[in-house]
């Protein structure tokens, strides 16, 4: 049958200690509530910190449609993810069971080495399945601070349904910050990457905060520099 109850990995350390020399064993036992502290509570995603200030920091991100949208995408990358560990945990469960029915044959046979060998299997499942519960539990408490987040940003100041709407204003802002972050040491490519595309999104974006496509904005341009010939024409007469 498969293990009922949450697992601590250092519940049972007897897989462990059988493997180590005495002094090593005996220093492990010492450690052991340390230990199980430390698996409790170690990091395994980023924490709501880091979140907030290292991925939705405002260089990056300068506007609360920007870190609306950038949660979006980390809280769908980490659901993905919990779904691909849900298919892990189930099969994990499955080989438990075969695994089980083949140290009962072995039982049966009286194959003092097949259970040795099924056991070590056995303890090993165990792990994996104590592991994969911790690192389920870790995506749900990160699923739960992006809704949390999303939230606090979803203040009706932005286009909630489409992450096209805001990017011609969130853009313009990030591509200023790249360049304002440049110096005299940066390259020629990191000058192009940022500056090229700043140039691109000003002769794009509206005055309203949208994007013109590539055929109006020629044309618009193209009348510019017609009434600016007209005007530098009328000013020599």
């Amino acid at each position: 049958m498969a293990e009922e109850k949450d697992l601590i990995i250092t519940d049972d350390l007897k897989p462990v200690l059988s493997v180590l020399k005495n002094e090593d064993a005996q220093a492990v036992v010492a450690l052991k509530e340390e230990l199980t502290d430390n698996w409790v509570k170690k990091q395994i995603f980023r924490t709501e910190t880091e979140m907030r200030i290292s991925v939705l920091n405002d260089a990056k991100h300068p506007t609360a449609a920007s870190k609306y949208w950038q949660s979006v995408r980390e809280m769908g990358s980490m659901f993905d993810s919990l779904i691909g560990l849900s298919f892990d945990m189930r099969r994990n469960v499955i080989k438990r069971m075969k695994l089980e029915h083949k140290m009962q044959a072995a039982i049966d046979k009286g194959d003092d080495l097949k259970q040795m060998e099924l056991q070590v299997d056995l303890d090993e499942n165990l792990v994996e399945k104590a592991n994969m519960e911790q690192v389920a539990h870790d995506r749900v408490r990160e699923l739960k601070t992006w809704s949390q987040i999303k939230a606090e940003l979803d203040d009706g100041s932005f286009n909630n349904r489409d992450v096209n709407a805001h990017q011609a204003d969130s853009y313009s802002k990030i591509l200023h910050n790249r360049v304002q972050a440049l110096s005299e040491h940066s390259g020629p490519a990191e000058v192009i990457n940022a500056a090229g595309p700043l140039a691109t999104v000003n002769r794009l974006k509206t005055k309203d905060g949208k994007l013109l496509d590539f055929k109006t904005a020629t044309l618009q341009l193209k009348a510019k520099e017609e009434a600016l010939k007209l005007q530098q024409s009328e000013q020599q007469k």
